[in-house]
């Protein structure tokens, strides 16, 4: 299982919101790239970046502090917030972004996001934020009336790999992944590796994720509030 490490960034600090409320967001660090620099000196090569002013404003107010961590540490990132059009898809690989993460382009402006996949294929991931069971964007603010089968089959005709996927119910509370949420979208659609993110708690829930055979999982708040140490994550981290 891939374990990675999460920064989210709001106006240019680490922060964590609360079930996505930009009103109750903690700041953990005002040096981002100081914040990477862990992980990188802990093991990992690949951690998970969201520009949480870009999902709200669409537009890249945070890419400088991205493109820092990826040139300094030669890290690899994997990153969404704000990418709206296949134009930003596109700026986003050519700044040495590994894998772009778009959730609001998919629900709003489907055929563009249809040409990145045919376009960038496995470094174009679906990020599906649910809330109560439906498909949420725009920072969350809204949802999709459609199921998630008519929502994602197109996706999968045309090369869908990797789907993070957020229980934003869950997102920041610490009260651990919503496991049967997990095992559910892992059996309708076995050609999906779901990467979990949202409520994880500590090594438990890791435990019990890898235990699922889960594709992945994005660690935040339990690192940040000392429940999970960066050794406790490598332990069920497969390295790629």
């Amino acid at each position: 299982m891939k374990v990675i490490p999460a920064i989210d960034l709001l106006d240019g600090k680490v922060v964590r919101l609360h079930k996505g409320d930009y009103e109750k967001a903690t700041i953990y660090n005002d040096d981002p790239l100081s914040e990477a620099k862990k992980f990188k000196e802990a093991g990992f090569n690949h951690i998970h970046i969201v520009d949480l002013n870009g999902a709200k404003e669409g537009r890249f107010v945070n890419l400088k502090y991205i493109k820092e961590i990826i040139s300094e540490l030669d890290l690899s990132v994997q990153t969404g917030g704000g990418i709206r059009s296949y134009g930003d898809a596109k700026m986003l690989i050519e700044q040495q972004v590994s894998n772009i993460i778009c959730s609001s382009m998919a629900v709003k402006s489907p055929e563009k996001w249809l040409k990145v996949l045919e376009d960038y294929g496995d470094r174009a991931i679906l990020g599906m934020d649910l809330k109560d069971g439906k498909v949420a964007y725009g920072g969350w603010l809204e949802t999709l009336d459609k199921s998630l089968n008519d929502f994602l089959q197109p996706m999968i005709d045309l090369g869908l790999s990797t789907v993070l996927c957020t229980d934003i119910s869950k997102d920041g509370t610490l009260e651990g992944p919503n496991m049967q949420l997990y095992q559910q979208l892992s059996e309708q659609f076995p050609a999906l590796n779901f990467i979990a993110s949202g409520g994880v708690s500590g090594a438990k829930d890791l435990q019990a994720l890898s235990n699922q055979r889960q594709y992945g999982v994005v660690v935040g708040r339990a690192y940040y509030e000392g429940n999970i140490t960066l050794d406790e994550m490598l332990q069920y981290h497969t390295q790629t």
